[in-house]
């Protein structure tokens, strides 16, 4: 018998807003966090506007004490950060500055938390100039230059493990890594394991650091990353936008608190919405699909399974929140939203993409979108997606859906999709919570 399955908790890092209150503030004013950064200038990137939270260190160490602080690497900050906002959101206390001497275990609550490409401030800002200076002081010291804490903050599964810390969290602790549906397949991937029953609760998501280097590989793509809007960054993102020319690079960190419905009542916790599907496959690089293209059909089956799972009529689909990264792969998308739907353009939701006023969050993407989906569940709007005044001429056809101003309305369910490089796929299912 599957269990209900519902969202208690949320946090996020996001370029446009730093906590739940900020982020839902700056959505519904269709606030970009994108800027222009003087940095990639210098490293002559072509690409030199991007996402950047504006996490500032007093902050940080308001939540992380500063001995733990200087063990982590820039997507673990965010990933603890947001972890403790959602803990907290969903009723459960935090205490960090005991030193984590209280002995307690939470044994029935585990975390998925992925990243994209982790650990590149640590390689290019410690590791790669110790071992240089050391080299040039001694030559044939090595590895011992590093220090001793350099492994943590360049493990993969640090994101999660960070969390684990934190929360006291004694159940599966993982990470995992699939391009830009990290996020959503950490929603999957922690929601079946408690289908498993082998959790009572889950903390999933994903996170990214904003180090030049993680966005370096793709600017040297070329037409991968928006270039031609370096002295209009807030208009470089336009997903569905007929000016659309290559992602923005972004960062952060998105968490949920998924909990069993028997758990969350018997806590008394706040349910902000319920989690009916979670689906995630591949096109197999396919008939179209490509490392960095995804197989349409697999895309459409898919999103369909997701559908299905939740029991649901594609009709009482009240929002899209796409993958739409502001590409060439964006009409595309639509088509395949649309195939897989079934509904004429007149009848087709409202879409969006929270892409555009934060820009491709890699591996927090995913997470960064399924907080804002709930946010506008649990609160009855619909963000707008900007820079889309005109929309690419391939997807005329649904424009009407597009809002281009905050909506204020009740939502009934609300699907998030994700598509990553590798042609992977991830789609989520939510519901307005009604207390039934």
């Amino acid at each position: 018998m599957r269990k209900r399955v519902v969202v208690t908790g949320v946090g996020v890092v996001a370029p446009n807003g730093v906590g739940l209150p900020a982020f839902r503030a700056a959505l519904k004013a269709g606030k970009s966090g994108i800027r222009w950064h003087e940095p990639l200038k210098k490293l002559n990137f072509s690409c030199q506007i991007g996402g950047i939270p504006d996490l500032r260190e007093e902050d940080i160490l308001k939540v992380i004490p500063e001995a733990e602080r200087a063990k982590l690497g820039e997507a673990q900050v965010y990933a603890a950060f947001a972890a403790v906002e959602c803990a907290r959101s969903a009723g459960i206390p935090v205490d960090l500055s005991n030193g984590f001497k209280d002995g307690s275990v939470d044994w029935q609550t585990g975390v998925v938390m992925g990243c994209g490409i982790g650990g590149m401030d640590t390689i290019f800002e410690e590791m790669g100039p110790a071992m240089a200076e050391a080299e040039a002081a001694e030559p044939g010291r090595g590895p011992a230059a590093m220090g001793t804490g350099v492994v943590p903050k360049i493990m993969g599964s640090s994101t999660s493990v960070v969390i684990g810390r934190f929360l006291g969290l004694g159940n599966l602790t993982s990470s995992n890594s699939s391009a830009c549906n990290t996020g959503t397949e950490a929603v999957f991937a922690g929601y079946n394991h408690i289908q498993l029953g082998l959790a009572d609760a889950m903390y999933v998501g994903g996170a990214e650091g904003a180090h030049y280097a993680i966005w370096a590989g793709f600017d040297a793509m070329r037409d991968v990353l928006c270039s031609k809007y370096n002295e209009m960054p807030e208009k470089g993102s336009q997903p569905m936008g007929a000016g659309a020319c290559g992602f923005v690079p972004g960062s952060g960190a998105g968490v949920l608190r998924l909990e069993t419905l028997e758990s969350a009542r018997k806590r008394g916790a706040p349910i902000l919405a319920e989690l009916l599907a979670a689906s995630c496959n591949s096109g197999g690089q396919r008939d179209g699909g490509s490392m960095t293209f995804p197989n349409p059909e697999g895309v459409a089956r898919c999103i369909r399974k997701a559908v299905r799972d939740a029991g649901v009529s594609p009709s009482s689909i009240s929002l899209v929140n796409g993958h739409l990264t502001s590409t060439g792969a964006d009409p595309q998308e639509v088509g395949s939203w649309m195939a897989a739907l079934e509904l004429e353009p007149e009848r087709f939701p409202l879409i969006q993409s929270t892409k555009s006023m934060i820009g491709h969050g890699l591996g927090a993407a995913g997470a960064m979108e399924a907080v804002a989906s709930v946010d506008q569940l649990k609160e009855g709007y619909v963000h707008p997606s900007i820079n889309c005044d005109e929309v690419h001429p391939l997807i005329r056809a649904i424009a009407s859906s597009i809002p281009r101003s905050c909506v204020e309305q009740s939502l009934e369910l609300v699907i998030k999709a994700s598509f990553g490089f590798g042609d992977v796929n991830g789609c989520l299912m939510f519901k307005r919570w009604d207390g039934r």
